[in-house]
């Protein structure tokens, strides 16, 4: 912002005069400095690129440490890190383990997983029937 810290980000509550995803990077910063034992993240990248996704998956891996924490997510990178996924479909549990885990044993995960992989080369996702493996490092 223009201003730095100082920056005067919306006349209302709502943060009116910034985007979604400035947004999102303040409240990830307002997590971070609460340092609350529970946290909730309900799609904390939804509205951000895929450069700025990166730089701030970093922050948010850095703020799950030691702490519970609920992460609502379309898109699957942003859970690589978690210790445990629930995966939903139409309300039902098809699902729950690591992300290798669901690669490995779950079709739904797998489907999604290779749906928002599609623009990878093929050697950096491996499917074959019945598990799939990311060799992307992302």
């Amino acid at each position: 912002m223009p201003g730095g810290y100082d920056t005067v980000v919306g006349r209302s509550r709502e943060g009116r005069g910034i985007s979604v995803g400035q947004k999102q990077r303040i409240c990830i910063a307002a997590a971070l400095l609460k340092n609350a034992p529970i946290l909730f993240l309900d799609e904390a990248t939804s509205n951000l690129d895929s450069v700025a996704e990166r730089a701030v998956q970093g922050a948010i891996e850095r703020l799950m440490e030691d702490r519970t924490s609920f992460v609502i997510a379309h898109r699957l990178s942003t859970l690589r890190a978690v210790d445990r996924i629930l995966v939903l479909d139409q309300g039902r549990n098809v699902g729950c383990g690591t992300h290798e885990e669901l690669l490995a044993t779950c079709d739904t995960y797998q489907q999604l997983w290779g749906a928002q992989h599609q623009d990878r080369s093929p050697r950096e996702v491996v499917a074959t029937p019945g598990h799939a493996h990311d060799f992307g490092g992302r």
